[in-house]
């Protein structure tokens, strides 16, 4: 990943993403990002100016990139070079194992709660089948941004490494030399199939219509407006 705001969740950056799990059609996928950061989380200056119609487009968009991710039938290793916020750490989430610096100015945590937003319906699946079941409660409601060792206690990552990408690239050659449609197919039945089986359809489409107000209501605005003037 490369873009603008430490590699920023936008549409643009989102539709690379599918565009980029769509060409390896399986073949092992290795994820990070350019830079200092992995991802410092959703583009801001895009969700700050969505509006109604506008947010919904968006927020299917984020649920269509995370659900790609998390079900794409082939390895996927995620090397953690740097901050991996909000939308940056569900990315790491979505990986079959995650690798992060050892740098400890890196943070990561998913702070949505904290900001005011309610967690989209397919991610919130997600992150609850990945973290440990003792700490999630306290990583969605305390929203807290950890340092790479309390990561690693807390099951955000697997492996900590001074060099993530080497390490990511071991993992992921030990990862991509089984069989690759039994490995397909043991993930299909961890994970699911398609989107629905995350969430189905009808109530996915609902819950991001209930949700809307958490993410276009003025204080929430308010609140990302100031994170951008600084």
């Amino acid at each position: 990943m490369d873009g603008p705001g430490k590699n920023a969740l936008g549409s643009a950056m989102m539709t690379f993403l599918l565009d980029g799990l769509r060409a390896a059609a399986g073949a092992p996928v290795l994820l990070t990002g350019a830079g200092d950061a992995f991802s410092a989380g959703l583009n801001l200056k895009e969700v700050a100016a969505a509006e109604g119609e506008g947010m919904l487009t968006f927020l299917r968009l984020l649920e269509e990139c995370m659900s790609a991710l998390y079900l794409y039938p082939g390895p996927v290793v995620a090397a953690v070079n740097g901050h991996a916020i909000a939308g940056g750490c569900v990315l790491t989430q979505c990986c079959d194992h995650r690798v992060m610096t050892t740098n400890p100015r890196a943070k990561i945590g998913l702070n949505e709660t904290a900001l005011g937003v309610r967690f989209p319906p397919r991610i919130l699946a997600i992150v609850r089948r990945r973290l440990p079941p003792q700490h999630v409660d306290r990583l969605l409601l305390g929203g807290d941004l950890v340092t790479p060792n309390e990561a690693r206690e807390l099951g955000f990552v697997d492996e900590l490494a001074e060099d993530p990408i080497t390490a990511a690239k071991s993992r992921l050659a030990i990862l991509a030399a089984h069989p690759a449609d039994a490995y397909a197919q043991t993930k299909r039945d961890l994970r699911g199939a398609s989107p629905s089986d995350l969430c189905p359809d009808a109530v996915h489409e609902a819950t991001l219509r209930e949700a809307l107000a958490t993410w276009t209501g003025s204080t929430v605005k308010a609140k990302l407006l100031r994170v951008l003037a600084r």
